[in-house]
């Protein structure tokens, strides 16, 4: 069952600059505290999605260029609900739920962590300092960073799709590529994602096949609030 449904879900969103894979809700809830864990069944199945560096020409400007969006406040936010929606409507004999990765809630916690998901999903790989043998830092925060083997930092954990009436005891863990290859490499990757990230140098961590555009890279440099006068859009702040 999870193979025909990644197909299908392949099929509808990969055109679009979309990647999906799939997990089983046991495994996401096995490496995040209590209060993140999903209420599901175990092997309920479910997707983490991410959007490539060819999301941006094939999905959002094709996006933008048709929807009225004078009164939104983040237009990649509108792009990709709209892309879960689709998937909604291609899955008419499912239940679905989507989470997207800027849901809250009420007590201001992110309804998924999309990190988790992806690196149980083998999606992408999820360098956090408690995996590594050195700690240069003590006990100062430092936050984890996703890498893609394919694409290093150049994409994003858009969120999750859950299939409620899916069990599927039987999938099989697909362990996410350690690309990132010596703690020496992995402590740099986060000294740049936690001090650097605006000159988006932990990127490039490693080799990748794709970059964002130059038109992707300056939307993204872009403060938000003024993101759309790029998009000759009005904000509604």
């Amino acid at each position: 069952m999870s193979a025909l449904l990644q197909r299908r879900l392949d099929e509808l969103l990969s055109p679009f600059g979309f990647q999906c894979d799939p997990f089983k809700i046991s495994w996401y809830n096995a490496v995040v505290q209590p209060c993140f864990r999903l209420q599901y069944p175990e092997d309920t199945l479910a997707f983490v999605v991410l959007s490539t560096p060819q999301m941006f020409e094939r999905a959002f400007k094709p996006f933008i260029a048709v929807m009225q969006l004078s009164d939104v406040r983040d237009p990649i936010d509108e792009c990709v609900a709209h892309y879960f929606s689709l998937v909604r409507k291609n899955f008419p004999d499912h239940r679905i739920v989507a989470i997207h990765d800027f849901e809250l809630l009420p007590n201001r916690r992110p309804k998924v962590l999309v990190q988790s998901a992806a690196h149980v999903a083998g999606a992408a790989y999820y360098y956090q300092m408690k995996n590594m043998q050195q700690n240069p830092w003590g006990e100062k925060k430092i936050c984890g960073v996703c890498i893609h083997p394919r694409y290093g930092g150049w994409f994003a954990i858009r969120g999750v799709v859950i299939f409620p009436d899916v069990q599927d005891p039987s999938l099989e863990q697909k362990l996410p590529m350690d690309c990132v290859s010596t703690d020496e490499k992995k402590i740099e990757l986060l000294k740049r994602f936690n001090f650097h990230w605006q000159d988006w140098t932990y990127r490039d961590i490693i080799d990748v096949e794709e970059r964002y555009s130059e038109e992707q890279k300056q939307y993204f440099a872009t403060p938000p609030a003024e993101r759309f006068k790029l998009l000759g859009l009005k904000s509604d702040c």
